[in-house]
């Protein structure tokens, strides 16, 4: 084996795996930040703030902590070529909690992820008949999930745990595979499948009757709302958990690139991609509830909902009454599933990765050992009765004080204690057309983290001043603060468990010069 640098780089590209090209790593990217949030989540936040207006903070958001945010994941996973912990205990040796901090949180994620890609799942079928009958919201909480009282219950639900197993197998099957074969792709293949399958499904929702008016009811601008500091914290909040970037993700991806990839011009890439596929899930989701709230008489603010209720009734409720319904229905969910299950992928990718690298597994053996009991967990949480109530609760409360949390002070580690920004700029700039400088150093270390911290300041006091969604206390503090310092705690405590192989902690990071360091 070559001792030289290059060299040196082949033999651990060969050893963890690695995507093909340039294009495998953009399409992979594009499946991770493409998810159930962008269809389900940024129509109704753009509606709920500002309409029009809103594309003004959302732009800024992007250009000012999105896409620098995306180089710095990039710069950390591409320089020191290993998963988040391993990247991070490259960095320096007493910041490897964070890298395991994150994945705790895709962890967490990733349980509860594959349940909604099973509902998806189950709903592409009953769209073919509009199964849930006159009523969609009934249909879904009480004969499919069947639901009780805020609680847990044991109670199995076969509809939910059967395809959930499936989707299960399938993530399983797509991570022994691999990164390039497997990862790699599955977003090359289901990437340009999701884009065609969505594009049908707008240009048949704005035929229908009044599409028009649900379009003027997102687009009209509402310049006040500019003023108002939590429209800002929206265009932040949603361009974080858009892109995949804070937890894991970007760091791992990147770790599989050539290293003299241009990964500025990809993140430009993945950047835009994202966002052109959010406006499109904005015309398409905002046409079809125009057409709901003219066929029931009622303003589109009475139909417009966002997350599982748009999912899941609302669109249901359009389906049955849409002409050509079912064509629509099968389009819409089968979107959900494949945006779900490449961004599932990525979420799964970062635990595996970080256990190979950290004990010295086969890719086969980490995959089993992450999957098989992500996948009981899974099925023990959220093939119930009480699933969707655990699940709502997680998902907020990892998400605000989780992604978000593990974001900021990632970045103000290495922006001001470590001080290595000046070389991660020079990194990145190295045989790129784009001069990653001053600039970026500046919304790294300042802006961006002023408003996150805007948005995770606004988001506790919400939910200290009001206990979310009404849930019981005891719910919420096991299930909501409970899981976001559960992962806190998984994340310093891993990394003080011994590496396999502690030269792996210096074996491929190289100085300026190209010597080994």
């Amino acid at each position: 084996m070559s001792t030289t640098p290059e060299g040196v780089h082949e033999a651990a590209a060969a050893k963890r795996g690695a995507f093909s090209s340039r294009q495998v790593f953009i399409f992979a990217a594009i499946g991770s930040a493409v998810g159930l949030g962008n269809i389900w989540r940024f129509p109704y936040v753009a509606y709920d703030n500002g309409g029009g207006a809103f594309v003004i903070p959302y732009i800024v958001a992007l250009l000012t902590a999105g896409i620098p945010f995306l180089f710095l994941d990039y710069a950390l996973g591409h320089r020191y070529r290993g998963s988040a912990p391993l990247s991070f205990a490259r960095l320096r040796r007493g910041t490897e909690g964070l890298g395991w901090w994150q994945v705790g949180i895709c962890f967490m994620i990733a349980i509860y992820y594959a349940a909604v890609m099973a509902w998806a799942v189950r709903y592409t079928i009953f769209s073919v008949t509009k199964a849930w009958g006159d009523d969609p919201e009934g249909f879904f909480f009480g004969e499919f999930l069947k639901a009780g009282d805020p609680g847990i219950d044991a109670t199995p639900v076969w509809g939910v745990l059967i395809p959930l197993l499936l989707v299960w197998v399938a993530i399983l099957a797509v991570m022994l595979l691999g990164v390039q074969k497997g990862v790699g792709a599955t977003s090359a293949i289901f990437i340009p499948i999701l884009v065609v399958a969505f594009a049908i499904l707008v240009v048949r929702s704005l035929f229908l009757p009044g599409a028009a008016e649900g379009l003027d009811a997102l687009f009209t601008p509402n310049w006040s709302a500019l003023t108002d500091a939590t429209v800002w914290a929206a265009a932040y909040g949603q361009i974080f958990f858009s892109l995949s970037i804070g937890f894991g993700i970007m760091i791992t991806y990147s770790s599989y690139v050539h290293k003299h990839t241009d990964m500025p011009g990809a993140g430009l890439v993945v950047g835009f991609a994202n966002s052109s596929f959010e406006l499109l899930a904005g015309i398409g989701v905002f046409a079809a509830l125009g057409f709901m709230a003219q066929a029931n008489g009622v303003a589109v603010g009475e139909v417009a909902t966002s997350g599982i209720g748009l999912a899941f009734v609302a669109f249901p409720a359009i389906i049955s009454e849409a002409p050509a319904g079912a064509l629509i229905g099968v389009l819409f969910f089968f979107s959900l599933v494949i945006a779900g299950f490449t961004s599932m992928v990525s979420i799964v990718e970062v635990v595996i990765s970080a256990v190979r690298d950290k004990f010295e597994m086969t890719r086969t053996t980490a995959t089993i050992a992450v999957t098989v009991p992500m996948a009981v967990l899974s099925l023990v949480f959220f093939a119930t009765t009480s699933g969707i109530y655990v699940l709502d609760i997680i998902d907020h409360f990892i998400n605000q004080f989780g992604i978000l949390l593990v974001a900021v002070i990632s970045m103000l580690v290495m922006s001001w204690w470590l001080r290595v920004l000046p070389t991660f700029s020079a990194h990145l700039s190295d045989g790129s057309s784009i001069v990653v400088g001053a600039w970026w150093r500046i919304l790294v270390s300042i802006v961006a983290p002023i408003g996150l911290v805007l948005v995770l300041g606004l988001s506790f006091w919400e939910d200290l001043k009001t206990p979310y969604e009404g849930y019981p206390a005891w719910m919420l503090a096991v299930f909501g603060w409970g899981a976001a310092g559960a992962v806190i705690v998984f994340g310093f405590l891993a990394a003080q468990a011994k590496w396999r192989d502690p030269e792996a902690l210096s074996s491929v990071h190289f100085n300026e010069k190209g010597a080994q360091s």
